[in-house]
Formats: structure tokens, sequence, C-alpha cells
């Protein structure tokens, strides 16, 4: 079982394929399985890189609070790198992975050749209510354990529309959340979703980040639809792929669109295609 060490923390990883290194950061309630559909389809081109978060086995959960916060998760990405000897990669996340895939490149831009940030942002609209409900989810995880926090969870409004598009699918992601370590669970919610700071704080480095960028969102996950078009208004070199009647976990739910769009996105970026938005001429009177 390959695992490899940040001060202690032994966190577990997968490498499958070939080729450019393509390294994919998990949702809040997934884990390194949660990539199975982007595995089988990017490894016939790529070396794709899957990892279990801190908290996640079959990586360690640390029981220190301190140990959880998403500059540690970027350092985590940054020393399973090194630990590969790979000097740069394609970036991607879902969720709470592309808010790290994001920080990544907003914090080591040279290794990142492009980074690919799908279904981030939620809570950055009401950061405030979004810390109160992560607060009492948290509670509840160490009060009641995993399985009923995960039947209410895998529930929610931006996940609807994958229990409807592929029942069984949704079964296996419910299954999957529910054997979660509720300890690492919620202090993985406290100390990395609740602390990390709103995307639109980050609009000023957003602006100086040259990294070719792949936005992705449902038109029916809310809390992220405001942040996905705000990350690219800013960033330099962004573009925005909407998926219509699709929730949050679109790997997941839309996984052939969503192989397709980051396919071609990568593509571009190898031809030298993916450049900086172009500026609108003014019309002449």
């Amino acid at each position: 079982m390959p695992k490899f060490s940040v001060n202690g923390v032994e966190i577990y990883y997968e490498v499958h394929g070939q080729g450019f290194p393509l390294l994919w950061s998990h949702e809040f309630a997934g884990d390194y399985t949660s990539w199975e559909p982007q595995v089988n389809f990017f490894s016939r081109r790529y070396q794709v890189i899957t990892y279990s978060a801190r908290g996640y086995l079959p990586s360690d959960v640390p029981h220190a609070p301190t140990d959880y916060s998403q500059e540690q998760s970027v350092e985590d990405v940054r020393r399973l790198l090194e630990h590969l000897s790979i000097q740069q990669a394609y970036i991607g996340g879902l969720s709470m992975g592309g808010n790290v895939a994001l920080n990544f490149g907003l914090t080591h831009p040279a290794m990142a050749r492009a980074i690919i940030v799908a279904s981030a942002g939620s809570g950055s609209d009401d950061p405030e209510q979004f810390r109160q409900e992560g607060d009492r989810l948290a509670v509840r995880l160490l009060r009641e354990g995993m399985a009923p926090v995960a039947n209410d969870y895998a529930r929610g409004p931006s996940r609807l529309q994958f229990r409807r598009k592929d029942p069984h699918g949704w079964h296996k992601f419910h299954q999957g959340l529910a054997a979660h370590e509720a300890l690492g669970s919620a202090l993985t919610y406290r100390g990395v979703q609740m602390k990390r700071p709103p995307v639109y704080d980050l609009a000023d480095r957003m602006k100086q980040l040259p990294v070719p960028t792949l936005v992705l969102i449902g038109d029916e996950d809310d809390a992220c639809v405001n942040p996905a078009i705000f990350m690219k208004r800013v960033i330099p070199r962004c573009g925005l792929a909407v998926f219509p009647r699709s929730g949050h976990a679109i790997n997941l739910e839309e996984p052939a669109r969503f192989n397709q769009t980051v396919l071609d996105f990568l593509i571009e970026v190898e031809n030298g295609g993916w450049g900086e938005r172009e500026a609108a001429t003014p019309k002449s009177r």
C-alpha cells in the first residue's frame, strides 16, 4: 500500500498510467476512489495520481486539530509531487479539492502546468452562515458518528441531481461517505472547510495567476455558481464550463461530459492555445 509521510502523517496515494502527471484532489464527501471515472479515462494518456487526504482512510487520521488546514492540504500535494520526483503537473480537484487545486496554483504556480477547479467556492457568499452550519455538522459527526450524518449529507440539495440521474452511482457514493472516519471528517470540516478564505478574498492573488485554469460548475450547485463566475472574470487565463441541470459532484454525475471537457482543455494547453482573455475592441462610430 503506497504511502508517503508528511511530518509523521502517512498519506495514501495511487498512480496509474504513463505520461505527463495529472493529480486529482477529492471533495469533503469523497476520497481517492471518487476519481475512478477519471482514472479509467485519463490514465490512457496521462500519469494519473489520486490520494486520500489526511483524515481519510487509508491515510492516517490525526487527532490534533492543528494538523488540519487548507495550507496543510496544499503542502501535502506539494510533498506528494516531491515524493514522486515530479516537478510540474496538472492539478485538479472538486469542491474541497478544487479549493486545494486553486490555492496550489496560487502558491506554487511554477509546479502547475494547468489547474482544474470544479464545484469550488461554497461558503463564499455567506461565510458566517457556512461556518455556523459547518460547526453543527462537526458536532453531529462527533456525537452521532458518520452513518446518520452521511444519510443526510448525501441527500443535500446539490446531490439530488446525482441520485436522480444515476441511483446506483449515488448509492455507491453514499456508502463510501458513510464509511469515512467521523473524527477525521469533523476535524477536516473545522480546520479546512470552515477556516479557508472565501474565493472573493483571493481576488488580488487570482489576478496575478499565470496558470491556465478551467473552472467547472453544475448550474444547480447554487453555493458554487457565483464563485465560479467570479473566478472566470478575475483569473486571466480562465475558462468556465457549465453543466446543465447538474449538482455538485459533476465528475461522478456527468463523468463523460466532465472528462471530455477537461481533456479538451488539456489538449488546448498542450497546443499553446489557452492564452489570456482578449479585451474587446471598442467599436468605431
